[in-house]
């Protein structure tokens, strides 16, 4: 079975932004849709995982981005692994439009955890290492991202019945959702998001209130933060350009 996966995507009129572009959020929709179909094809799907009680979760994802697709054209997402440890594994992607030109790439971290204690479970290293690829994906991997939650008062936000994933916890895109929220509609007029890297730390749940943080650390760049009685839940830096 090849290493690399092809996955195909139209973007449609309600994906867009009021600018008539497809959004972070829902480019992070594509890399999943991918990544799942990916690992289903190859036995680590989510029917796969459940039978021996574990799922995966997102752990890390950076995304840059030079051009975004705009209604009707077509999106490739190419997925593929590139490193395989005991807790993580490391998948990558290439994004592509209908002509065959990259406009992006992704590094993403992922664990699998017991669905019932919600812990890190050891990962099958063996059965997944036969599809790690050398393909090149040239961007930065995710990195150290620093605390903001004591330099700046956080925006009250209540999780809620529309932000719950199939597991009943806050979904993935959903804090790349409110996180972007946090900036003024200028901002999305004026510049463009190059890069977005996040870390999940912790499973939001519903009901649950949070303090949603963000300090603009040098010219350009933003330190983020969703927060939990005073405790990151997760961590996220964007760069405009």
């Amino acid at each position: 079975m090849e290493k690399v996966g092809v996955f195909h995507f139209d973007a449609e009129s309600y994906q867009m932004d009021f600018r008539g572009r497809v959004t972070i959020p829902m480019i992070g929709n594509y890399l999943i849709h991918a990544a799942s179909a990916h690992a289903a094809g190859r036995g680590f799907g989510y029917d796969d995982m459940t039978e021996r009680h574990t799922a995966w979760v997102l752990s890390r994802l950076a995304l840059e981005v030079t051009e975004y697709p705009k209604n009707a054209q077509s999106i490739t997402v190419y997925t593929w692994v590139d490193e395989v440890g005991r807790l993580f594994t490391s998948r990558c992607f290439e994004l592509a439009d209908g002509e065959g030109k990259t406009f992006g790439f992704a590094r993403s971290i992922w664990a699998a955890i017991d669905l019932e204690s919600r812990r890190p479970t050891l990962l099958d290293v063996e059965g997944l290492s036969i599809y790690i690829s050398d393909r090149i994906c040239p961007i930065e991997k995710p990195g150290k991202i620093l605390p903001v939650e004591n330099k700046t008062e956080g925006v009250p936000y209540m999780v809620k019945y529309s932000d719950l994933d199939i597991n009943g916890h806050l979904n993935s895109i959903k804090y790349m959702e409110h996180l972007l929220d946090l900036f003024d509609i200028n901002m999305f007029r004026e510049k463009e998001v190059n890069r977005f890297e996040i870390a999940y730390q912790a499973e939001g749940k519903y009901g649950m209130m949070l303090g949603l943080h963000s300090i603009e650390t040098i010219p350009g760049k933003y330190d983020m933060a969703i927060c939990h009685e005073g405790k990151a839940i997760c961590r996220a830096a964007v760069t405009w350009k």
